[in-house]
């Protein structure tokens, strides 16, 4: 996937409705942010220090750059960003090897889209090898393409990622309804000029414009989605 960013999407005279469905992966689709943390966790325990709960907070929905680099100034541990990263994508992938529990309604709502040819993206800040690995799981014949947080040069909570989507969909940003779990994410998608459905994995996310917030993806269907453009025009 090339890394050239199209410019955010505008409304136009065309009309406002639905393109595609444009998915996060872990916390909005798989049940994968906890195992996040209790793998920093258990590799930092190792390394001989304990993650401040609280922590959990800044790290949760953002590129493994970021939450790593946090967490190794945080702590002071002795461990580079790059030993840090494969330690993290080997103890996740272990994890999700074990069980990967999807969320409330996920199968559900992407057999939906599926069924009506609805175009549709999973983006998601993980790296391609863990993408590759939930997309089995998921079902790979749902999703047109995935976009993973390694493949682009800014990752959430840049719109980067969103707008390297629409354009591989070949859709207006401004006509994608967005489904994300975090902040970081929501940020990412908004920049992007999309419309936003946000599903809170681990904080809260309060409602704004072009921004609704639903407690589970058992609110959400075909027809809700649809809604969402309508409430545009």
């Amino acid at each position: 996937m090339t890394s050239t960013v199209p410019a955010p999407g505008t409304r136009t005279a065309e009309g406002s409705a639905l393109q595609a469905v444009l998915l996060d992966m872990d916390g909005t689709l798989v049940d994968t942010e906890g195992f996040w943390w209790d793998v920093e966790v258990e590799i930092f325990a190792g390394l001989g220090h304990a993650l401040d709960d609280s922590w959990r907070h800044v790290v949760v929905g953002g590129p493994m750059t970021r939450s790593a680099g946090f967490l190794i100034e945080a702590t002071g541990a002795d461990i580079t960003l790059a030993e840090l990263t494969v330690l993290l994508n080997d103890g996740f992938e272990n994890r999700i090897g074990r069980a990967l529990p999807l969320m409330p309604g996920a199968a559900r709502l992407l057999a939906e889209l599926y069924e009506h040819e609805i175009p549709t993206a999973l983006v998601s800040a993980s790296h391609r090898r863990i993408i590759d690995r939930v997309l089995t799981s998921l079902g790979p014949q749902h999703f047109a393409l995935s976009i993973a947080g390694d493949e682009v040069s800014r990752t959430k909570p840049y719109p980067d990622p969103y707008l390297l989507a629409a354009a591989g969909l070949g859709v207006d940003p401004v006509r994608c309804a967005v489904v994300e779990d975090t902040a970081t994410g929501v940020a990412a998608a908004e920049a992007a000029g999309c419309q936003v459905v946000a599903v809170p994995s681990v904080a809260p996310i309060a409602p704004a414009v072009r921004r609704t917030v639903v407690t589970s993806l058992e609110e959400v269907d075909l027809a809700f989605l649809r809604g969402l453009m309508t409430e545009m025009r």
